[in-house]
């Protein structure tokens, strides 16, 4: 909004506001919106949920954080409001992706909502049935391949791109059989199903990571730095031309909208820092997982979310193997799953846990801008 006016309206009139045309600027403010709308509205929200009796419920099985029971929750409602309005205010309104992008943090959030909204009601750790949450998120996953197999023609590939690989590209598209009805959908079911695991894969991961106090935002935050730096050279004809990344022009705006979700992110480490004042719940891990994961769709980096969301992978592993393990051997890999709960039972300080994991964060991220050279 502000982007229309500042630029396309006044701009004509005082030329010093051409500045709002470059995307760095905008991410900047984007930025920095997200982060004072955080620090501005967390004391009030807060206050509102303790209020509202809206409190985190301690499941009795895991470690012993009886201290945290009481605490406020959903407060991922803060971030997605923290993420949207920098995004509307700073970004081109016209841009297809971005409005992809918000649509995915908005939908994954509203299931998370939904969760959060039935275990504070019931007062206990349970929220939708595992069938429906998988089913909804599935659905939007589904819509969201839908709305870019229709901007296929000229404005996006449905290629995929592999680290260190040039020349391996496949598509999951079957270009020979695009003739309408049944074969259509079978040459676009390789897609769609790619794009489903990938959506419900990440959102799922984020979900599993927040676990202890700043440990899920603080690495969204850092894989959110890393997205915006990819999003940028993406966006960038030079830039992608040197890299040799699939150059898409339109997908330039999502840098703002990385930039946002980034500022977001800080914004509330400052009160999820432990001790937390406030917890995001499955609004905020589910919406959060899902907008990163589009994003790279978008951007054609799907196989490197999985080192720029490194930690979120290795969480989501460690449950996938422990539950595999107890099934078929009847013993456990880990003390307990996710992989930060085995650590704690181990006696690591919580503190030093979520320190520990930010720093092999941080890593992952790094490692995954240094793919983009390394080709």
């Amino acid at each position: 909004m502000l982007y229309h006016i500042l630029y396309e309206w006044l701009q004509p009139y005082w030329s010093p506001l051409n500045v709002f045309r470059y995307i760095t600027v905008r991410t900047a403010f984007a930025g920095l919106t997200a982060l004072l709308l955080m620090l501005v509205l967390g004391p009030w929200v807060i206050r509102r949920l303790k209020e509202f009796q809206v409190g985190q419920y301690i499941r009795k099985e895991g470690p012993d954080h009886g201290h945290k029971a009481g605490t406020p929750t959903m407060g991922g409602v803060l971030i997605l409001v923290c993420i949207v309005v920098p995004a509307l205010l700073w970004t081109n309104l016209t841009n297809r992706f971005l409005w992809l992008a918000l649509f995915a943090l908005l939908a994954y959030g509203a299931i998370g909502f939904a969760d959060d909204y039935r275990k504070v009601v019931r007062r206990q750790n349970l929220g939708l049935r595992a069938r429906t949450k998988f089913g909804l998120q599935v659905g939007i996953a589904v819509l969201i391949a839908a709305a870019l197999l229709s901007l296929r023609n000229g404005m996006y590939s449905t290629e995929i791109l592999f680290p260190f690989f040039k020349q391996l590209r496949p598509d999951l598209v079957i270009d020979s059989w695009l003739d309408g009805g049944l074969v259509y959908a079978l040459a676009v079911l390789p897609f769609v199903i790619f794009i489903v695991l990938v959506l419900v894969g990440s959102s799922n991961a984020v979900n599993l990571t927040d676990g202890l106090d700043g440990l899920a935002i603080g690495c969204v935050t850092i894989a959110g730095a890393a997205l915006t730096a990819l999003t940028y050279v993406s966006g960038h004809a030079r830039f992608a031309e040197y890299l040799d990344l699939s150059n898409i022009p339109q997908v330039a705006e999502l840098t703002v909208f990385c930039g946002a979700m980034t500022g977001a992110g800080l914004g509330f480490l400052w009160y999820n820092a432990h001790p937390a004042e406030i917890f995001m719940g499955d609004v905020g891990s589910l919406a959060l997982g899902g907008a990163i994961a589009t994003v790279a769709v978008i951007i054609k980096q799907e196989i490197l979310l999985f080192f720029i969301g490194g930690i979120f992978v290795v969480e989501a592993l460690s449950v996938i193997l422990q539950v595999a393990s107890f099934q078929l051997r009847g013993k456990r890999i880990f003390l307990m799953a996710p992989l930060h709960h085995h650590f704690e039972l181990k006696g690591w300080a919580e503190s030093k846990i979520i320190i520990r994991f930010w720093i092999v964060a941080l890593v992952f991220a790094l490692f995954s801008l240094s793919t983009l050279k390394l080709r």
